[in-house]
């Protein structure tokens, strides 16, 4: 009878009494799939991030599966850690953020391609007795993260470009008239 109620409180009582609570939010941006995937990938930087705050990974690290690393969070100043699950290049990061006991909170990061732009989804899964306390804290921030990092990646495109040297005007006028006067002259050369 005693193994009866322990398999019973296995299966159907995590199902029926703490369902998890999940949200996937998307975004479309101008910017490239590479353009996004650099921003998903760089854990140092998480400026963008509207849960994050900072991380202790280094600049350049690239997520591989099992690495865990500690972030600090926006809401409240304590420290999480954050468990790379899985990583699909340049199409999907899974990580298992590892806050408080009674809740198990597991976000993926999604890249692709479309006709209309690059399109970024943000899903979060909470699980636990605590989630939907905390799910009621994070779903406003949540609901914004797919937004912010698309933004990001569109801003950090456009400051590469504006930052890359440009000729002059001038000088691009300067050469396009030396090689009219070339050609012209070439012509009354050859008559």
């Amino acid at each position: 009878m005693l193994g009866f109620w322990s398999r019973f409180t296995q299966t159907h009582a995590g199902d029926r009494f703490f369902r998890p609570l999940a949200g996937t939010y998307q975004a479309i941006s101008s910017a490239s799939v590479d353009d996004l995937w650099q921003k998903v990938v760089n854990l140092a930087d998480v400026s963008w991030h509207p849960l994050l705050a900072s991380t202790n990974a280094p600049k350049g690290l690239i997520p591989k599966p099992g690495l865990i690393y500690r972030a600090v969070t926006r809401l409240f100043p304590i420290p999480i850690r954050i468990f790379v699950e899985r990583v699909l290049p340049r199409e999907l990061l899974a990580v298992r953020v590892l806050a408080i006991p009674g809740v198990e909170e597991r976000v993926t990061y999604r890249v692709e391609s479309t006709v209309c732009g690059t399109r970024v989804s943000y899903s979060v899964t909470l699980r636990g007795w605590l989630s939907p306390l905390v799910w009621s804290i994070i779903q406003p921030f949540a609901a914004r993260v797919a937004a912010k990092l698309a933004h990001a990646a569109e801003q950090a495109k456009a400051e590469a470009a504006n930052s890359e040297p440009r000729r002059s005007l001038s000088g691009g006028t300067q050469e396009l008239l030396g090689l009219v006067m070339l050609v012209f002259s070439l012509g009354q050369t050859g008559s």
